[in-house]
C-alpha cells in the first residue's frame, strides 16, 4: 500500500489547485502544501506533453533544497487544440472565444507530473481526448458568468455544468481532464 511506502516520506504538493488537493486527500495520504510563484515560460517549439513536462520540471527546480525525507509533486496541465495550447482565459472575451472555438469539434488535455527527491527526478504525462457537442453562445456565457472558469486551461471544468452539458465523449482518463491522472500518479509514487 502506499500509505506504508511513504510512512517515513514527506509528500509535498506544490500547487493551488483545489482538485489536486482533493485528489491527494482522497488517496488517503499525508501531505503539505508549499507554493513558490513560477513565471510559465516554455520555448515555443515544445508541442503538446513536451510543454506540460517543461512545465512540471521547472516548477520542480523552483524548489532548490529538498529534505532527505521529502518528495515533490508538481504538475501542468493544457488543453491543445488545433497544434496550440489554450492556456487560463486572461478575461471573460478570451473564455467565450476559447469554448466557441472548442464547440463541435475535439481537443486533447495533457497534464504532466514531476515527483522529485534530493535523489531523483521523475516525469510522466497523460493524454485524454475530449469530444464537445456543438454549443451555443447562451450556454457558453451562462457556464462563464456563471462558473468563473479564469483558473482552468482551455476554460472549462469537465466536473461542473459544463462538463454535464458539452462533453460528448472522452477517450482517457477523466480526471486527467480535471488537471491530475490521478491512476498513472499512484503507481508512479509506488515504483518512486
Amino acid at each position: 500500500m502506499l500509505q506504508q511506502k511513504l510512512k517515513n516520506k514527506n509528500l509535498i504538493l506544490a500547487s493551488k489547485s483545489p482538485r489536486r488537493q482533493q485528489f491527494l486527500n482522497d488517496l488517503k495520504l499525508d501531505f503539505t502544501i508549499k507554493l513558490k510563484e513560477v513565471e510559465e515560460i516554455y520555448p515555443k517549439k515544445l508541442k503538446g506533453k513536451q510543454i506540460t513536462n517543461f512545465l512540471a520540471k521547472l516548477k520542480a527546480n523552483a524548489f532548490e533544497h529538498l529534505n532527505d525525507e521529502d518528495i515533490l509533486v508538481t504538475s501542468d496541465t493544457i488543453v491543445w487544440f488545433k497544434n496550440k495550447a489554450l492556456e487560463k482565459p486572461k478575461s471573460r472575451e478570451t473564455a467565450i472565444k476559447m469554448l466557441q472555438e472548442l464547440s463541435n469539434k475535439k481537443h486533447k488535455v495533457f497534464t504532466s507530473v514531476c515527483l522529485k527527491s534530493n535523489k531523483k527526478e521523475v516525469v510522466f504525462s497523460n493524454t485524454t481526448t475530449v469530444y464537445i457537442k456543438k454549443l451555443t453562445l447562451e450556454e457558453i456565457t451562462f457556464y462563464i458568468d456563471t462558473y468563473k472558469p479564469f483558473d482552468k486551461a482551455g476554460s472549462y471544468g469537465i466536473q461542473e455544468w459544463f462538463g454535464l452539458i458539452a462533453v460528448k465523449k472522452i477517450k482517457g482518463s477523466f480526471f486527467n481532464v480535471m488537471g491530475f491522472p490521478v491512476h498513472k500518479f499512484y503507481k508512479e509514487l509506488l515504483r518512486f
